[in-house]
């Protein structure tokens, strides 16, 4: 079964009630929340995104999320307007069909599903269709210059062979707090201009003056992580980069994420790739406060595995432990990128909740892994050019949030 439709299940399964039903009864639901240019985005659309997203079980703060892909559904619409691009209703249908099927059901069945838990058809047909007009636009825009060089596929297929050598990678990282809408603005200004530096004590001092991640301190550098182990959206980034370059803005949650390759190396060892992994989350009060990491520090010392972290959060509500096994493709991205840093067993400290209350005990209990085998090259292509579509989308779309006019009511 795939994990879609569990985790559909699982979500039908819970009661009706939802904590969003207060903030829907009250005030003038067509109200603006915010302005996009000469759009708006509505209370009741706020509040139909977020339910839909807490159905699908979406991870983080979803009433941030869901304003944030809110407003770049405006100003992706207005640049499908621009472009001519136009979604008709079998493509439209045939878009829905697709999401659907993905937790093997039906349209009917999964529209359905939503009204149970008071999302609207139409709050399902706007999100399809939002995509479906991005896409076009990027396809239009970008896919004529996301061309890939027979260089640049021998390369691929060397790095993911498994009669080849594996490979790990030297990166520094520079994470742009964007946590509320004027650091954000400021985040997608000051990230077109690092992606630009070709140097590596360039990116170090950008690093220590800008970066809000704990490596800071150290000009952003982090240790040698295996090429395997990073999200594939980055993975394929960090593939087109020679040492020194950096890779284009990455829209991580409450931050804009850049990376920099400062070395590549072959290991010797067959090249594996992460398919899921289990991981835990055990959320210490506090933020990041002496106290707080003090205790993540006394904790780390005192358990040896995942498993006892159990016992820790024994007579703890719920909700202070939580223990997934998902795809390497659905974790968030600042989970994946922790992630990719650990080996089994290890622990980082380097995340906060979004709202900044609670450090995130964040443990590695293990790697799923695929070796890569029989690899296409004409699959090689496809995948080298999706990654680089999708890396000129974001910085596309980085550019039209700072050009924007957005007014929060």
């Amino acid at each position: 079964m795939k994990i879609m439709r569990v985790l559909l299940l699982a979500v039908l399964s819970l009661s009706a009630a939802s904590h969003y039903a207060p903030a829907m009864a009250q005030g003038n639901l067509f109200a603006p929340v915010v302005r996009v240019n000469d759009k708006v985005v509505t209370q009741y659309e706020l509040d139909q995104r977020i339910r839909f997203y807490e159905l699908l079980r979406a991870p983080g703060d979803l009433q941030q999320q869901s304003m944030d892909r809110l407003i770049e559904e405006r100003l992706q619409s207005d640049a499908a307007k621009q472009q001519g691009v136009t979604v008709d209703e079998a493509q439209l249908l045939a878009g829905m069909e697709e999401f659907a099927g993905r937790a093997n059901l039906s349209v009917e069945d999964f529209i359905k599903a939503l009204n149970q838990r008071g999302v609207e058809a139409e709050t399902f047909q706007d999100f399809v269709k939002a995509g479906l007009l991005w896409r076009g636009v990027v396809r239009g825009r970008f896919g004529p210059r996301a061309q890939v060089s027979e260089t640049e596929v021998d390369r691929a297929l060397a790095l993911s062979s498994n009669t080849g050598s594996g490979v790990r990678v030297l990166l520094s990282e520079i994470f742009l707090p964007a946590d509320t809408p004027a650091r954000q603005a400021e985040a997608n200004r000051r990230a077109t201009e690092i992606s630009r530096i070709t140097t590596i004590p360039a990116f170090a001092a950008a690093a220590r003056k800008y970066s809000a991640a704990p490596s800071r301190g150290r000009g952003g550098r982090q240790d040698w992580i295996a090429l395997g182990n990073l999200p594939p959206a980055i993975r394929g980034q960090i593939l087109a980069l020679a040492p020194g370059q950096v890779t284009t803005p990455i829209p991580v949650p409450n931050a804009i994420a850049l990376f920099q390759l400062r070395a590549l190396e072959e290991t010797g060892a067959p090249e594996a790739e992460a398919v899921s992994i289990d991981f835990a989350r055990y959320f210490i009060p506090g933020g990041r406060t002496e106290s707080a990491l003090a205790q993540a520090a006394k904790l780390a010392a005192e358990i040896d595995t995942c498993d006892d972290l159990y016992g820790i959060a024994k007579d703890q509500p719920a909700e202070r432990l939580l223990r997934d096994v998902l795809p390497v493709s659905e974790i968030q991205g600042d989970i994946a990128l922790e992630l990719a840093k650990l080996d089994a067993n290890e622990v980082s400290t380097g995340l906060m909740t979004g709202d900044g209350q609670a450090l995130v005990f964040l443990m590695l209990c293990g790697r799923t892994l695929q070796l890569n085998e029989d690899v296409n090259r004409e699959a090689v292509r496809e995948n080298l050019i999706n990654q680089r579509v999708a890396s000129y989308a974001s910085g596309y779309l980085s550019e039209l949030k700072a050009d924007a006019v957005i007014q929060y009511q």
